[in-house]
């Protein structure tokens, strides 16, 4: 039940497209759970797909005396025209399959297991759409609120925006663009609460907290760029203005800001973790471009 949980909110969202409207995920275990507890060995999930039976001739196993009509024509933004010319293939299917965004669903499937871990620990994460286009959403994440009321919030909201009047204003960029055979991006925020001491390394590169987060993170295709905490605002700013100073209220260290983002140093510096993320728009297009 927790894991489907996790697998509605990644189907949420408005103005997603006609492949995307036939997802129904829904999350098998087969290994590693025993009434209800992990038992120590590896958890195996399988998650059907629905679209599976309207592919059997086109992406059958075994040869076919019924071939499908070969798919030649690259679209700009994909994986298309480099996986083409990577593998040698004369059939761009081969490429945008495999090259799929539908592969995120087992990515929230398996992590929804870490992320329970993670809130019995206390760690919680949360998100919001701050952008669609040009619709931008200024405010503040409200002090007053947790990270579970947060993305409760965001889940209410068609495209996971705090803000009434941005919400309205993102929902009418997206039908706008749609009308016109065309789509959109935007940026997403995310915060991770409850951090401690030291998660990741200063000692080794591959193992700096940074370099695991964004790694994962731009590993998916559709996200162009990526921010921690002040980001790239930090290039404009004096050393004086931008690192957070460090306080003591009796038991535990303080800090007045966190430009930093949480992490300092390659490890988590016990701030929450803050990253904004920009998403290009999907180059699947009504209306195709050259």
């Amino acid at each position: 039940k927790y894991i489907d949980a996790q697998l509605k909110r990644r189907q949420m969202g408005h103005g997603r497209g006609g492949r995307m409207k036939i997802e129904n995920d829904k999350v098998e275990i087969w290994s590693g759970v025993r009434h209800g507890n992990t038992i120590a060995s590896p958890i195996g999930l399988i998650v059907r797909n629905n679209d599976w039976e309207n592919w059997l001739t086109k992406m059958s196993v075994e040869p076919t005396d019924k071939m499908p009509k070969k798919v030649t024509l690259p679209r700009p933004g994909h994986a298309d025209l480099a996986g083409v010319e990577k593998y040698g293939f004369d059939d761009i299917r081969n490429v945008l399959e495999r090259s799929s965004a539908r592969e995120t669903t087992m990515r929230v499937a398996l992590a929804s297991v870490c992320r329970k871990l993670l809130s019995d620990l206390g760690i919680n994460i949360a998100s919001r759409v701050v952008q669609i286009h040009e619709t931008i959403d200024r405010s503040e994440i409200p002090k007053s609120i947790s990270t579970e009321e947060l993305n409760e919030l965001a889940d209410k909201s068609p495209v996971r925006c705090l803000n009434k009047k941005m919400e309205k204003a993102m929902v009418e960029t997206i039908d706008s663009a749609k009308k016109k055979g065309d789509s959109v991006g935007g940026i997403f925020e995310i915060i991770a609460t409850g951090m401690p001491y030291g998660l990741g390394a200063y000692t080794q590169w591959d193992r700096k907290l940074q370099a695991k987060i964004t790694s994962l993170m731009m590993s998916v295709n559709a996200y162009k760029a990526i921010e921690i905490g002040s980001g790239f605002n930090a290039g404009a700013k004096f050393g004086s203005e931008i690192h957070d100073e460090i306080g003591w209220d009796g038991e535990k260290y303080t800090r007045t800001t966190n430009n930093a983002g949480g992490i300092e140093g390659g490890m988590s510096n016990a701030m929450p973790i803050t990253l904004r993320i920009a998403m290009k728009p999907i180059p699947t297009l009504i209306n195709p471009l050259k």
